[in-house]
């Protein structure tokens, strides 16, 4: 990763700024934890998250979606 940091499947990650609204109530997303990572490739023994991984936000559920990743390896 040439020093980058890297995005695991270990921890849940805190998110800012969410305007996400639920039938007009505001459910702002708190946390969200990545459930489906890379299978073989892995950054100090946790699996990477791939631009296809999967996370669900808390406390409404809806889904976060990678938006930006190195493009030098090509993971699965």
């Amino acid at each position: 990763m040439s020093g980058q940091p890297t995005v695991t499947l270990a921890a849940p990650y805190v998110i800012a700024g969410c305007p996400f609204n639920v039938s007009g109530s505001p459910v702002p997303c708190v946390t969200g934890q990545w459930v489906v990572a890379a299978t073989r490739v892995m950054s100090n023994g946790q699996p990477l998250v791939l631009m296809d991984s999967q996370a669900v936000c808390a406390p409404n559920g809806t889904p976060l979606l990678p938006v930006m990743a190195q493009t030098r390896v090509i993971g699965s």
